[in-house]
């Protein structure tokens, strides 16, 4: 890559950081959000869902949006808003005003992970590709890391409101780099057409054998990823009393594991072909929530656990959003939005499935049946994964 495509990757990279950051930090505060507001953890769980449809449901708006008017312009205005958005969710006091809260930062922040991606498709060469994708989702999902130990850490010292207030001030800061560097860095690189239609890329996208697998592979492994993942955190404080501290510092595994991912999918891809490294993440997945479940489970394991579930999704999640990048370049941004779109969508729903499973039986029963269906995913996938070439 040149030195240009580097600087957007960097500055992308910082964006997706704290976007990331943002969007799972709830999960191991949830235990501290609850007795707060004074609700139950299971309820509170609602944070969560209001939070992935709005990011999941805009993400459809802003990608076409970014093929007519420009993907630089649509992340620097989204993302200043998201980042005024996030600082507000400290003020929330009751479960009603932080839905509301959560809601507008979801909105937000749904077009930075789409619109990067497309924007990366631009101007990094089709066979490094993979490579900067995988950097790229690995930076954002260190940010994931990062948030569980530091937003732990917080919680346990000091409060979770404090958690929103830094990460705003952080996210600012980012904001004033994008509009400082990022323009001048994309420029001539990008590809952007008034002419655009808005909606009709999706029909063809949608229409297309190929593309509408991998969709629909993407969305069932965010309903069995999320779903279970949401839960991590209150499962730990349920089962082993942990603090938020502790909490935080096991679900950091998942981020780190999926940074190291990240770096290797592509030499994974290379020598197992795309197929089976997508079907060995999701194995490895199932093989994560098949440990939770076990009844020699203890806080150890569960690190290991977390990790192998994090390195897994990477390796899946990094081959199937490059897979992606070749379906429509001339409407990148709506082939790019509808892969998150699909992964968040499905993490919303299995998050919603996910808590009367916890409250009719347990959390071990929830990792059972989720973990299954991440083995059956695994299984089918193999057999109906397309075979796309990303020459351009």
């Amino acid at each position: 890559m040149v030195d240009k495509s580097k600087q957007v990757l960097m500055l992308l990279g910082f964006a997706g950081f704290i976007v990331m950051a943002d969007n799972w930090v709830v999960s191991p505060l949830l235990p501290a959000i609850s007795t707060d507001i004074a609700v139950s953890t299971v309820t509170a769980g609602a944070l969560i869902t209001a939070y992935m449809l709005p990011f999941s449901i805009f993400q459809l708006i802003f990608g076409p949006l970014a093929d007519r008017f420009g993907k630089t312009k649509v992340i620097l205005i989204t993302f200043t808003v998201f980042a005024v958005a996030t600082t507000l969710c400290a003020i929330g006091t009751d479960l009603t005003g932080l839905i509301v809260l959560r809601a507008l930062t979801g909105l937000f922040a749904a077009s930075t992970m789409p619109v990067s991606f497309a924007l990366i498709s631009d101007i990094v060469p089709v066979e490094q590709r993979q490579r900067a994708i995988g950097s790229f989702m690995g930076v954002s999902t260190l940010g994931q890391a990062l948030s569980m130990g530091i937003g732990g850490s917080i919680a346990y010292f000091f409060d979770w409101r404090g958690v929103f207030v830094i990460y705003g001030i952080i996210a600012v800061i980012i904001a004033v780099l994008l509009w400082l560097r990022l323009p001048a860095a994309a420029k001539d690189e990008e590809i952007a057409d008034s002419d655009t239609p808005m909606f009709k890329p999706y029909l063809s996208l949608l229409g297309a054998s190929a593309s509408r697998r991998t969709y629909l592979i993407i969305f069932f492994e965010g309903i069995f990823l999320l779903g279970s993942f949401s839960y991590f955190g209150a499962m730990l404080s349920a089962r082993f009393s942990l603090s938020f501290l502790a909490i935080g510092g096991v679900m950091t595994a998942f981020g780190i594991a999926a940074l190291i991912g990240g770096r290797v999918s592509s030499k994974l891809t290379n020598r197992m072909g795309r197929k089976a490294t997508v079907a060995l993440g999701l194995f490895l997945m199932a093989l994560a929530n098949g440990l939770i479940w076990t009844d020699f489970l203890n806080p150890v394991l569960a690190t290991v656990a977390v990790a192998i579930l994090g390195f897994g999704f990477m390796t899946t999640h990094s081959n199937l959003i490059t897979m992606a990048t070749g379906f429509n370049p001339k409407a990148r941004g709506a082939a790019m939005s509808l892969a998150p779109f699909s992964f968040m969508l499905g993490g919303a729903i299995g998050t919603q499935l996910a808590a009367p499973l916890i409250t009719a039986a347990s959390y071990m029963v929830m990792y059972v049946v989720f973990g299954l269906g991440l083995l059956v995913l695994g299984l089918i996938t193999t057999r109906i994964l397309p075979d796309i070439d990303l020459g351009e």
